[in-house]
């Protein structure tokens, strides 16, 4: 066995420079004062971080290699994945402003423990092994947990923190329990190893069931049903920053690991058509689930908490339209390709269209007393950019043309019609309507309803640079989609078996 060398090392430097710069933060702030230009620094030194794992993961792009023993690949999917994931910190530390001030404590544990959560999702991004991936999901997952009850003076803060990190812990339990069934069947934790010995055209009970566990541990990491119970409660109880991160980088983590491990080690044999069916149900009862819920809501983040669950279930069609019968080979339109690039796609829009809309929350929280949609009642009158921004959100979250929302469900539509999905699509499309309408509410309260309140809505410069940058993804993407597809479509090509 070869030792670890220097290569090494740099294939996973932007991690390395994550939890070198989280570290330093930490370390920065024994020596400061607790006051709130000491809270900015931390604030800026962590977008510095970003920034800097950012190059270092471009670097990467284009690279088809793997490190550490193969327990970690470098290749155009994780580099896609772990681009995301950057984003939504570089966002959500922007639109964290206020709510720091507001705490006035802990800033750097704030920054600190976004960095290394960060670190463990671009791990899982990466992880071509069961334990590497495990031990990276508990990395992100202690840290969202920790984030979830930062606000440690507001009960329901600590509340979230406390019930995601008990479901936590039992999904952790149910997954690995399935990945040491997977490795008693296989005997190898690597994922290639893993997909050459289940090539068989049956299907073992034990293969089934080790399945069906990773099914729930990954599905509760996505807030798939009918392991979706705790997203409202922990999205409405948790800091809105951390909300906004858990609800694109969290989920989109999840989506990478699911992605690389059905698609490499459960990708061949007569296993692939049972996951596939497995997904297609998953997806239907999924986005009616999470838009019939979404109706009842009052409280925004409640709704979006819903909302959230409804494009688990969009995506989780692209992910069953990828185990379409005879999709082997890497060709950029072999159906397999379109359908994991169409969740890639899916992903990348849906993170810049919820991070804006969460961060028109995050920026109202210093006006309103919590987050019933009553409360953004006339805001388009007391702050009209905010409501032009919350609109274009919602209605690019409801796949409304010319916004980039509606590019990524129609791509994924048509990856689930190559597949032969037709019921999934036009099911699909039904939910699509249902979800414009609980966004078309929050829409008419902004702009026909009275204000609750004639104060005037000042944004600060780092929660308008969020917003800006979220509004113009969600309109360039939608304007200029091809370049966008063409790189998640490279990206899916590089797993696809």
């Amino acid at each position: 066995m070869n030792d670890i060398s220097l290569r090494d090392a740099l294939l996973i430097l932007p991690e390395i420079v994550l939890a070198v710069w989280a570290s330093l933060i930490l370390t920065v702030d024994l020596f400061l004062e607790q006051k709130k230009s000491n809270h900015r620094l931390m604030l800026v030194l962590s977008l510095v971080g970003v920034l800097l794992a950012m190059v270092a993961t471009l670097t990467l792009a284009g690279q088809n290699t793997t490190a550490f023993f193969g327990t970690v690949v470098v290749d155009n999917f994780s580099v896609f994945f772990k681009v995301i994931f950057l984003i939504a910190a570089g966002l959500v530390l922007l639109s964290a402003e206020s709510l720091v001030e507001r705490v006035g404590e802990n800033a750097a544990e704030f920054c600190g423990l976004i960095l290394f959560c960060t670190a463990g999702l671009m791990f899982m991004a990466s992880g071509y092994e069961l334990m590497t991936i495990y031990l990276a999901l508990e990395i992100s997952s202690l840290s969202l947990a920790f984030l979830a009850a930062w606000n440690k003076r507001e009960l329901r803060s600590t509340e979230a923190g406390l019930k995601f990190f008990v479901l936590s812990a039992v999904s952790s339990g149910i997954l690995l329990f399935g990945m040491a069934l997977m490795y008693g069947i296989a005997g190898s934790t690597n994922l290639a190893d893993i997909g050459r010995v289940l090539t068989t055209p049956s299907v073992a009970p034990a293969a089934l069931l080790a399945m069906s566990m990773l099914v729930a541990g990954f599905g509760f990491k996505i807030s798939a049903v009918p392991f979706q119970m705790w997203t409202p409660d922990v999205y409405e109880g948790a800091p809105t920053p951390i909300t906004a991160f858990m609800s694109v980088a969290s989920k989109a983590a999840g989506f990478a690991v699911i992605m690389r491990i059905f698609d490499v080690a459960l990708g061949a044999g007569a296993i692939e058509a049972v996951w596939r069916d497995l997904f297609v149900v998953l997806s239907l009862v999924t986005m009616t689930v999470g838009n019939l819920a979404a109706l009842l809501q009052t409280n925004l983040k409640r709704m979006l908490a819903y909302s959230s669950i409804g494009h688990v279930g969009y995506m989780l069609m692209g992910l069953a339209a990828a185990a379409v019968p005879g999709v082997a080979g890497t060709a950029a339109d072999a159906p397999g390709t379109i359908g994991l690039s169409s969740v890639l796609f899916y992903l990348l829009v849906y993170t810049f269209t919820n991070v804006g809309a969460f961060a028109v929350i995050i920026v109202m929280s210093r006006y309103v007393e919590g987050e019933d949609i009553g409360q953004f009642a006339g805001l388009a009158r007391r702050a009209p950019m905010l409501a032009v921004i919350l609109t274009l959100c919602l209605l690019s979250l409801a796949g409304l043309p010319p916004l980039a929302g509606f590019f990524s469900k129609l791509y994924l539509f048509f990856a689930a019609a190559q597949a032969g999905l037709y019921i999934t699509v036009v099911w699909g499309v039904l939910n699509s309507a249902i979800s414009l309408y609980y966004y078309a509410r929050v829409i008419k309260s902004m702009y026909l309803a009275e204000p609750t309140s004639d104060e005037k809505v000042q944004i600060q410069i780092a929660p308008a640079v969020s917003l800006a940058a979220a509004t113009i993804g969600v309109l360039v993407i939608g304007l200029l989609s091809e370049p966008f597809i063409q790189a998640a479509s490279r990206a899916a090509g590089t797993i696809v078996r």
